[in-house]
């Protein structure tokens, strides 16, 4: 059996947003519960040198959404970065389901040796397609929502490996 490129992509990205975006939903209901400012939580981080919690939520966001449009050959929407509750970061998320769920097969699949310029700082990075997608965005989208879970995981709320990985 071979596997596509946008089997390999886009359901994948989905899985992961879907699932950070429950995390977020346990995270908001530890915050009441608990009565701890959402704010706090939306602003934590592991270390001081990482990015807090709704920084990695943009991040993940921003690398599914435009690496999707980059093999499709289009620009991804912009977002504005201006969320501040955990229901504007799930909405956030939400946003960018629903538009790689405007992608078809036919869009991704084929684009494996499709050539990628991805600029980063005053550098641009280059990728075939099928690299692109297995060995940065992939692991890219994880990283962020793996970091998130982490975060919101040491300040308390109740979520395991099974909130991570999402419902069979």
């Amino acid at each position: 059996m071979t596997i596509s490129m946008y089997q390999v992509s886009v359901p994948t990205l989905i899985r992961a947003l879907d699932n950070l975006a429950a995390i977020l939903e346990k995270g908001a209901a530890h915050a009441e519960v608990k009565k701890i400012d959402p704010a706090v939580l939306i602003a934590s981080r592991l270390y001081p040198d990482m990015f807090p919690l709704g920084r990695q939520v943009q991040i993940a966001s921003d690398v599914a959404r435009r690496s999707i449009a980059r093999l499709a050959g289009l620009e991804a929407p912009k977002m504005e970065d201006n969320e501040t509750t955990f229901a504007q970061f799930r909405d956030r998320l939400h946003n960018t389901t629903t538009y790689l769920k405007t992608f078809t097969p036919d869009q991704i699949d084929g684009s494996e040796e499709k050539l990628i310029s991805l600029p980063v700082g005053k550098d641009t990075m280059t990728f075939e397609g099928m690299p692109y997608i297995l060995y940065f965005v992939l692991p890219n989208v994880h990283f962020h929502v793996t970091t998130a879970y982490n975060i919101l995981r040491h300040c308390g709320v109740e979520i395991g490996k099974m909130d991570f990985l999402g419902k069979q």
